[in-house]
């Protein structure tokens, strides 16, 4: 009875740490604003070395929800670094919609993880 006990203990607490994983990644995609996108490739490498860890579980979904702000986040930036190459006004019609893409990625998944919920948006 007292190693069920334990066991139950231990997948809450590595539920939990797992779900604080999932946090700090949001936080690095915040902190892309701050510091030119360094985080954003930080928080998707937590990603992608711990993602076999949370298959199965209400965090896969927040998991692959935070690999796919990061690609599209990061495919933003290359465009509008490659238009800006040709006009600095066209770049900001990339630009501006990738941020605000990544803000509403952001968004979304703090708010359902604060929920303990997985995500079932589509964008």
């Amino acid at each position: 009875m007292n190693n069920v006990i334990t066991i139950e203990k231990n997948t809450a607490d590595h539920m939990e740490n797992l779900k604080n994983l999932a946090v700090i990644v949001y936080i690095c995609q915040i902190l892309t604003f701050a510091f030119a996108g360094l985080p954003l490739l930080i928080g998707v490498a937590i990603n992608f070395y711990k993602r076999n860890d949370v298959q199965g579980t209400w965090l896969e979904s927040h998991f692959n929800w935070q690999i796919k702000t990061a690609w599209m986040s990061l495919g933003g930036f290359a465009l509008a670094g490659m238009v800006y190459m040709m006009n600095y006004q066209y770049s900001l019609l990339v630009l501006i919609p990738t941020l605000i893409l990544l803000v509403y990625r952001v968004v979304i998944g703090w708010t359902t993880i604060a929920a303990s919920q997985p995500i079932n948006h589509v964008i």
